[in-house]
């Protein structure tokens, strides 16, 4: 697609593509992209799980359990574990997510070794000290009151929460269950979350294939054999109307949303393309031309896809003065409704397509940026082929292709919303 600038016609952007090398060891298998112009390593894996495996009552569980296994392990206590990461200039992370339970760390060449060996000292002998243990759950504690405190905080929690009401992406972590969380807790839960079977690997950088392959066997060999269970299909998101947590203040905070697509429907890059009209960043946007630019409603709004338990959600934010609550969420539904019914014009979809098919390369800037987009692709269930194809498939668009995705996605009597503040005109 040609750019024309200042009455300039730029040459046509080339395709962009990157070589994913399928690398197997010892039942692991893992997607690679070598590139030794840097001698940087960065390594991501995850397993399926998370916060959809905290118990009743200990929400929260999976995202302490990840912090504390950089808090010291094996003879290292969480001082001496920080030293040696920072000494080898190691960046060493984990953590809980919502489905899933994840690491990864970012090394030099040279130190890659070093890397290896501290994180599989953290995977296999974490200490869980008890000093340790009340910082991570202290901080934890800290952040979620922090976030009941807002209008921001408070409308998320209520939007999970009436969304799925039945289901654990709606069982949120509160103080009360944070602090709930024992040392037998967090043993339970690591003890129950890594294992060889399940575990899907991403790597990029200055490694080849048989470089990766000694890293496979040396980083997971520890770790039990067996499969985990698949994370349950999330359910549709209820049709919960509009739900309100009142809180004092002078602005309320909305976010809306409702069903979308997953990554492997047909229409997946088009309806990327309709949200980007409709609801994307920058000031572009149908709605942040209309909410902002025209009425100044607000500093910004937006929404975009939250995948996540082997499903798509369509999920915006915007804050506003209390007694703009409902015109703005007039302007909403007014915005989803026409562009369901009536579509995008060219020019919205031309400056979409090459919005979206030029920000692809900025994704694989650094490798560390590479292997978790990698690993994001192999969460998702897409082939290696997936992004090779990318270019093609958004070249294929047209204004009637993201008409007809609009009016079948899109649901302007199905939007729900979740709203915290003093709101006015609801």
């Amino acid at each position: 697609m040609s750019d024309t600038i200042f009455g300039v016609t730029l040459p046509q952007r080339r395709g962009f593509s990157v070589p994913i090398q399928i690398v197997e060891q010892g039942g692991i298998t893992a997607w690679l992209v070598e590139d030794h112009s840097v001698p940087v390593v960065s390594v991501a894996w995850a397993w399926p799980g998370g916060a959809a495996s905290d118990p009743v009552g200990r929400e929260g569980l999976a995202a302490v359990s990840a912090a504390l296994l950089t808090e010291g392990a094996g003879e290292l206590n969480n001082i001496a574990f920080a030293d040696a990461l920072r000494d080898a200039g190691i960046s060493l992370s984990f953590q809980g997510g919502r489905d899933s339970f994840e690491g990864s760390f970012r090394a030099l060449s040279d130190a890659l070794p070093e890397a290896v060996r501290l994180a599989r000292l953290a995977m296999t002998r974490p200490r869980l000290d008890a000093d340790a243990l009340s910082r991570v759950r202290a901080r934890a504690v800290l952040g979620s009151r922090q976030a009941l405190e807002t209008p921001a905080g408070l409308a998320r929690r209520a939007f999970w929460e009436a969304g799925f009401p039945t289901f654990a992406a709606g069982r949120l972590s509160n103080p009360e269950t944070l602090t709930a969380i024992t040392e037998a807790d967090i043993r339970a839960c690591l003890g129950g979350q890594f294992r060889r079977g399940s575990l899907l690997v991403a790597a990029s950088g200055a490694i080849d294939a048989a470089g990766l392959r000694t890293l496979l066997s040396e980083l997971f060999s520890a770790l039990p054999e067996g499969e985990l269970p698949a994370t349950p299909p999330l359910p549709d998101l209820a049709a919960f109307g509009t739900v309100l947590r009142t809180k004092a203040a002078p602005q309320s905070t909305l976010v809306f949303g409702q069903d979308g697509l997953l990554p492997t429907d047909p229409g997946w890059e088009t309806f990327q393309v309709a949200l980007r009209i409709l609801a994307g960043g920058g000031f572009t946007s149908r709605l942040m031309k209309s909410v902002r630019e025209e009425r100044g409603l607000t500093y910004g709004i937006g929404a975009g896809l939250d995948l996540l338990f082997g499903r798509a959600i369509v999920i915006g934010n915007v804050a506003t003065a209390n007694a703009s609550v409902g015109e703005v969420w007039g302007l909403i539904r007014s915005a989803w409704t026409e562009m369901a019914a009536s579509g995008p014009t060219e020019d919205e979809v031309s400056d979409a397509i090459a919005f979206i098919g030029g920000s692809l390369p900025l994704q694989f800037t650094d490798s560390r940026r590479t292997a978790n987009l990698l690993l994001n692709l192999r969460q998702t269930g897409r082939a290696p082929e997936w992004l090779a194809g990318r270019p093609a498939r958004l070249a294929a668009i047209d204004r009637a292709k993201v008409a007809e995705v609009a009016a079948r996605v899109l649901k302007p009597n199905g939007l729900v919303l979740a709203v915290s503040g003093e709101p006015v005109g609801l």
